[in-house]
């Protein structure tokens, strides 16, 4: 017979179980905050490098190349704590990126009571991978997709007009897309965790596989910051070849555990 999960906690027992994660994602957010802050300054260079470079496609190798703009704005401060402000946010999401396989960590403890004892020993793969396609998302968007939206979005019909951005506003700008393409990457691993858990199977999402591509450039029309077809193809090609690596894993993922689980079964 199949091992079965843990007991079930009660109600108050959730609450508790989520009341210690959330404690312990807090301290190391909090211990990683108070190591980034004393690089924000070095942090906010890097995070600058989409507005003073351009990216630019060449014919020979290594075919993309990141020269440096002679015509970038910038950066000032409206307010007089609006610098101060931004090394603090600056900080704190750098603390996140830092500390961002102990938190996927946390999430796997919280879930881990109500998984089987062979799914909980996918916790490094789950905390490896994961932590894995969020940075790579986050890097795609800070090399790739910011500089050709940046470079859009300063030069659309502006010559009569000279850009002056607010530090605080480029960082929200920076952040929040940083953020968004981190989690897009997470695609193919909830895809697999979904057919893992029953609630998928990989017929059906290779089923629907054009309803995917249409909800791909959907997501991606709204939260890409330009409106033209390629900044848009920059987040939705992705999405599409992340989702059928997602339908791959799945198979595989299936199909390697169905020998376990017919001997389990006997």
């Amino acid at each position: 017979m199949p091992s079965e999960p843990d007991s079930k906690l009660p109600f108050f027992g959730h609450l508790e179980e989520l009341r210690k994660r959330l404690i312990l994602s807090l301290v190391a957010v909090g211990i990683g905050f108070v190591l980034c802050f004393n690089f924000s300054e070095s942090i906010l260079g890097f995070l600058m490098q989409p507005l003073s470079r351009h990216l630019v496609f060449i014919k020979r190798y290594p075919f993309l190349t990141f020269p440096p703009s002679s015509d970038a704005p910038s950066l000032v401060f409206l307010s007089p704590a609006e610098a101060f402000w931004m090394h603090m946010k600056l900080a704190f999401f750098a603390a996140l990126f830092l500390v961002l396989p102990f938190l996927f960590y946390q999430i796997w403890k919280f879930v881990a009571p109500g998984l089987l004892p062979k799914e909980k020993r996918y916790a490094v793969p789950f905390v490896f991978l994961s932590t894995l396609l969020f940075l790579a998302g986050a890097a795609f968007c800070l090399f790739v997709v910011l500089p050709f939206a940046l470079q859009f979005l300063l030069t659309y019909k502006t010559e009569h007009l000279r850009p002056m951005l607010s530090i605080g506003n480029y960082m929200d700008f920076c952040i929040k897309f940083l953020l968004a393409f981190g989690l897009i990457f997470e695609l193919p691993l909830a895809m697999v965790l979904a057919t893992r858990l029953g609630f998928l199977t990989p017929e059906f999402l290779a089923r629907n596989r054009k309803y995917a591509i249409l909800v791909n450039f959907i997501v991606a029309a709204i939260l890409t910051p330009t409106p033209d077809i390629f900044n848009q193809s920059l987040m939705a090609i992705p999405l599409c070849l992340l989702y059928e690596v997602g339908i791959l894993a799945s198979r595989l993922t299936r199909k390697r555990s169905a020998p376990a689980d017919e001997a389990a079964a006997a």
